[in-house]
């Protein structure tokens, strides 16, 4: 007998039913979205908040550590931030010596950004925050829910970002 996702009960097909789950349910899922997505940023934004950054700083910082040389117009991609609004985070972070913007040697135009040591250990202290609240609560699910939640994740993601996703899922980094 599956288990059947939408209520709880099993099958007796011997796989999994259909899902299907009502407005309240969806509701449901919403507003645990929600307050886990406040608990998932807390921690960062306590540190953050002691810095005078906010959360695109945060974020700026995550993804040039995670593909060190990318390109501004890269990073731009990623986020899904205007070209002004990026401008005043990597501005603030070059100046605060937590970020180098280096020229493109192929292409003049280019910046490319690196975190400076300074920058790496913001960012372990930002990641290790946020990924003991992960381990717990993937401890706490178990192996299944953990495959489970990254699908749903994954299949939420407008399709423009799924590319960039998968990019950085390749790259292993």
């Amino acid at each position: 007998m599956g288990l059947d996702m939408a209520d709880g009960h099993r099958s007796s097909s011997g796989g999994e039913s259909l899902l299907f789950l009502t407005d309240e349910q969806l509701r449901k899922g919403i507003e645990a979205m929600f307050f886990a997505y406040r608990g998932f940023t807390a921690d960062p934004d306590r540190i953050l908040d002691g810095l005078a950054y906010g959360r695109a700083h945060h974020r700026a910082i995550h993804f040039i550590n995670r593909a060190p040389g990318t390109t501004v117009n890269n990073l731009l991609n990623i986020l899904g931030v205007t070209k002004q609004s990026l401008n005043r985070v990597l501005r603030t972070l070059i100046s605060d010596g937590l970020v180098q913007s280096r020229v493109g040697r192929n292409d003049k135009r280019e910046r490319h950004l690196f975190l400076t040591d300074e920058g790496r250990g913001l960012e372990q202290k930002l990641s290790d925050a946020q990924r003991a609240r992960m381990r717990a609560a993937y401890r706490a699910a178990g192996p299944e829910a953990v495959t489970g939640f990254r699908k749903v994740l994954e299949a939420m993601m407008d399709p423009e970002m799924q590319g960039s996703y998968t990019r950085l899922k390749e790259t292993g980094q």
